[in-house]
């Protein structure tokens, strides 16, 4: 991890500084852009989901600092943590209260979403505003769901008064480093910065949305549904393996890049656990899942996660009650 975190933040603030260094070549500035919002999404990946689950570190100050590194990527660290470890980890994939699989109104990514006739056409259009994912992020979805009475399963949620202040200070510092000096100190027309601008978003949304989608929303992954009370009737841990799959577990620049994300099964069994750990968690718990007759849900290649990603789409788009195949192991 040691060697992960060097590497990552190294290319992060190395593709930074390459856009200084390009001048006024407008494609040389481009191309560091669009190589920073990959360095930006790995270190999302690598660094910063590791470390606000607590699990980059045995130190906990460690994990506290490089946490923030989510606020450096424009996001906000707080916020991540009340949707993705509190939210998202405890519904995983129960519609009303996953926040994740209510991205916008003409994505559907649930049979328990009202069925729009738009939707007949998302696995085609789907993946275009999948590449909108962080820059909304920065600029809307922060102070939207910081802002909003209901969250997930939070009625009401009342926020740190530190959490204001490092919520709108931290954006603040992150559109002067991104936007504002870049503006002032490149020697290129404002706009082609701009455009480099939101290249790097378009690289940085996409590669963050396709991971996460390739983890929950493919065939096989199941969207249950609370019953009249409120409850989930299952174990935690089935309900994990349940709704939850991997791909390329095989692929050793799949595993280093996507910050192990790929062996997603085994994160939300064990999110406390570092996912340099997870090739060897993967084989105990598949053999467990066997012996107790629970599906495992996997795609051998990522091309393979993606199709299946596209499949579910196009079927969620078409039925409000999907074919019983896609309750099949991957």
């Amino acid at each position: 991890m040691t060697v992960k975190v060097i590497f990552f933040l190294a290319g992060f603030f190395g593709s930074y500084l390459l856009i200084y260094l390009s001048g006024d070549n407008f494609l040389a500035s481009l191309g560091s852009w669009l190589l920073l919002g990959l360095f930006t999404a790995f270190v999302g990946f690598n660094i910063s989901h590791d470390a606000v689950h607590g699990s980059l570190s045995q130190n906990k100050y460690v994990n506290k600092l490089l946490g923030y590194t989510f606020n450096l990527a424009g996001t906000n660290k707080y916020m991540w943590k009340l949707m993705h470890n509190v939210i998202h980890h405890t519904y995983t994939n129960i519609p009303g209260h996953d926040e994740d699989l209510e991205p916008v109104s003409f994505i559907r990514l649930s049979t328990e979403n009202k069925l729009k006739k738009i939707h007949r056409f998302q696995h085609w259009y789907a993946y275009f505003f999948y590449c909108l994912t962080s820059i909304s992020w920065v600029f809307k979805k922060d102070f939207v769901s910081f802002f909003r009475k209901k969250l997930g399963n939070y009625e009401n949620k009342t926020h740190p008064v530190k959490e204001y202040i490092i919520l709108f200070l931290s954006k603040a510092v992150y559109f002067a480093m991104f936007l504002v000096l870049p503006i002032a100190l490149i020697d290129l027309p404002w706009w082609m910065t701009t455009i480099g601008f939101v290249a790097m978003h378009f690289i940085q949304g996409i590669t963050l949305a396709v991971v996460f989608q390739l983890a929950h929303v493919v065939e096989g992954a199941t969207f249950p549904a609370p019953d009249e009370k409120g409850d989930i009737m299952n174990n935690w841990t089935i309900h994990q393996l349940n709704t939850t799959a991997n791909f390329a577990m095989k692929s050793p620049l799949a595993f280093w890049f996507f910050g192990g994300l790929n062996f997603q099964v085994e994160h939300h069994l064990f999110p406390h656990i570092c996912h340099i750990h997870y090739p060897q968690l993967a084989p105990i718990v598949k053999q467990t899942a066997k012996e107790f007759g629970i599906s495992y849900h996997e795609n051998t290649t990522m091309w393979d996660a993606i199709k299946s990603h596209t499949r579910m789409l196009k079927l969620l788009g078409r039925f409000d009650v999907l074919p019983s195949a896609t309750a099949t192991a991957a």
